[in-house]
């Protein structure tokens, strides 16, 4: 299938086909793929959970609340966010960019590069994603309130800014997942009805992980699981040329 192909075929499936297993190796290399999804800062503040045992896929689907896509499901993958590795990830991604600059910038350019790169994700980073009560969120926007005086800057910094964010990028990875998935003939179904404190303990996350989505995964009993078609606002309504 071509990507217009891709896109059209891929719908909110609500009931599989259990008898039609799906591919676990599969399954794992679209969440491979999952990771070229762009994301703020490159940051990478997200988890993904492939929930493949039975055992455990009737737990996670008793937290989503017994929905039919769940229930089916041959596979369930929870995607989840990680603001609190941030200080973990911006070093790696420091050392990534001190590496990829000797590889492939101009010998005068390096220098000042690799000083842009520390600066950004030695001390910008880390002091943008950090939380305490809220307050570091508010000295950020007293800060870039002031600075905003003089000059355009992004204003959107408080905690719970900065966890909008988290979110958004860890849903492009999802996405990302549910087209590769669709490319390969399986079938998904985001979830955002659930029970987060069930879903942690099931999984064993850390107090700092959030559940951004589950997605149920299998292949289609028929049309049992599309609820006839598809339902899109007139494109002219939406769309706004400038």
């Amino acid at each position: 299938m071509n990507l217009s192909q891709v896109l059209n075929y891929r719908r909110s499936v609500r009931v599989f086909d259990k008898e039609k297993p799906l591919d676990t190796d599969k399954v794992k290399h679209c969440l491979e793929l999952s990771t070229l999804a762009p994301n703020s800062s490159n940051m990478q503040l997200w988890e993904f959970y492939h929930i493949t045992k039975a055992e455990v896929l009737e737990k996670v689907s008793y937290a989503c609340l017994g929905q039919s896509a769940t229930a089916t499901a041959n596979q369930i993958v929870v995607f989840a966010t990680r603001q609190d590795l941030h200080k973990k990830r911006a070093k790696y991604v420091l050392e990534f960019e001190r590496n990829n600059i000797a590889r492939h910038s101009p010998k005068n350019r390096q220098a000042k590069r690799i000083k842009d790169r520390e600066l950004y994700y030695g001390r910008i980073m880390p002091f943008l994603y950090a939380r305490f009560l809220r307050l570091v969120g508010l000295t950020r926007v007293i800060l870039t309130q002031g600075i905003g005086l003089f000059r355009t800057i992004t204003r959107q910094v408080s905690e719970s800014d900065i966890r909008v964010v988290v979110h958004k990028s860890t849903a492009l990875a999802a996405q990302t997942f549910m087209i590769a998935m669709a490319n390969e003939g399986y079938d998904t179904c985001p979830i955002e009805g659930f029970d987060s404190k069930v879903l942690k303990k099931v999984l064993k996350l850390p107090r700092g992980a959030e559940i951004n989505m589950a997605v149920a995964c299998g292949i289609r009993d028929g049309n049992k699981g599309i609820w006839g078609e598809r339902c899109r606002v007139p494109f002219e309504e939406v769309y706004h040329k400038i």
